[in-house]
């Protein structure tokens, strides 16, 4: 039987008794305290305007947001429009830290920029597309590439927005894949602490990992990127024939289903969280939150037949991708894809946002990650098809009428 719990009822008139006064936050992010690399005047904020909320729309207006519509979340190798993918799970994580962050009393622009912003960088067919790249780029220059330190590149670098330390920070701090029980926020004061921390986690395959973010709407939403995607891949999951229904999973402290560990997870998170300059779950949320990630693991992530189409598919593919591409890179191709797709689109962009060094002289190991990792999955297989048309590879897919 789904059980969902409530606030307790002390709590709960407190914050409507708040709520009525107007109350904020003592720990909110101000929209004052807001930094930025550039004083640029088109970034001066305005009452119908302010600063995170600029953030916001930057990225939604940004070369690569429309990118997340074809790229998948975990279940690349199938056609079904019912699927969750990336676009739908940047929404959910900003809906559910926006539900709970407007009862903290936190600021709502910043969770929304953070939570729209942080898969910027994700490469298509998800993380096994990461952990490919990844392993080709780290191989060639000794550097790491991490979904959350892309996408501050893409938002940072490739096209210099402008965007806040604040929801750059959100965004590099992000990383779902390390739960802990009780955040405190770590502060950024300053570009030059940001870069440095930047340039630490490119040479440390686990320096992201150590990361906390830097503000109270950071930290929520690495959390609430865990709550919209533990239950949503089990919906998935059955969706997607990989299991039989979610039965098949261990009841929990918190439930099993979306529905009851979205709504369990985000009381025990406002109950132990309220007022403080830290977020909490109680140690059974927590462990009941970490139990169903290890089940997801077990039961779908590393599904044998998956991880099999990974190896024998996307790694060899990308792999005589990232060669070609490159190739294109050093020789300063004009009539590649790399320049007429990628590098123009790019140098379009950077007419409203300029930046000190030419794009096309980037290391070219760099443009060849950009590239990539800007690919969605149509593209990717239809560049591949293009660059190698007698390759015996190619993705196979589980149709629409597939049985």
């Amino acid at each position: 039987m789904p059980h969902y719990e409530t606030l307790s009822p002390a709590l709960e008139q407190e914050i409507l008794e708040n709520q009525r006064q107007g109350w904020v936050s003592p720990y909110a992010t101000p929209n004052s305290a807001v930094i930025r690399r550039a004083d640029r005047v088109s970034d001066v904020p305005r009452i119908y305007r302010p600063p995170f909320s600029k953030d916001a729309d930057k990225i939604l207006n940004s070369a690569f947001y429309n990118r997340y519509a074809d790229k998948t979340q975990v279940f690349s190798f199938y056609r079904n429009d019912d699927l969750c993918r990336r676009a739908l799970h940047v929404q959910l994580v900003s809906r559910i830290a926006r539900n709970i962050g407007a009862v903290l009393g936190l600021n709502l622009d910043l969770i929304e920029a953070i939570a729209i912003g942080h898969d910027m960088g994700h490469t298509p067919f998800g993380h096994a597309g990461e952990h490919a790249l990844h392993a080709l780029y780290h191989g060639a220059t000794g550097r790491c590439f991490r979904h959350n330190m892309h996408s501050v590149r893409v938002l940072d670098a490739i096209v210099p927005y402008n965007i806040s330390l604040q929801t750059l920070d959100g965004i590099l701090c992000h990383n779902g894949e390390m739960p802990v029980d009780e955040y405190h926020p770590k502060p950024m004061t300053d570009f030059a602490s940001f870069d440095e921390r930047f340039a630490e986690c490119l040479l440390d395959e686990d320096g992201d990992r150590r990361l906390i973010p830097a503000t109270l709407e950071g930290c929520l939403v690495r959390i609430c990127d865990m709550l919209a995607y533990l239950g949503k891949d089990r919906q998935d999951a059955v969706r997607a024939h990989l299991i039989e229904s979610e039965d098949v999973f261990m009841e929990t402290a918190i439930g099993k289903s979306n529905a009851e560990v979205i709504n369990n997870l985000e009381v025990n998170l406002i109950e132990h969280s309220y007022g403080k300059p830290y977020l909490r779950l109680d140690s059974e949320h927590f462990a009941a939150m970490t139990q169903l990630k290890s089940e997801n693991y077990h039961k779908i992530y590393l599904q044998e037949a998956v991880q099999k189409q990974v190896q024998e598919s996307i790694v060899p593919m990308m792999a005589q991708m990232y060669e070609r591409i490159y190739s294109d890179a050093v020789s300063h191709n004009p009539d590649s894809a790399l320049y007429r797709h990628h590098i123009a689109l790019v140098n379009d962009r950077r007419r409203w946002y300029p930046a000190a060094q030419p794009y096309e002289d980037s290391d070219p190991h760099d443009l060849t990650v950009d590239f990539i990792a800007a690919m969605t999955d149509d593209y990717f297989v239809d560049y591949y098809c293009h660059l190698f048309p007698g390759s015996s590879r190619s993705i196979s897919y589980n149709g629409y009428f597939s049985e």
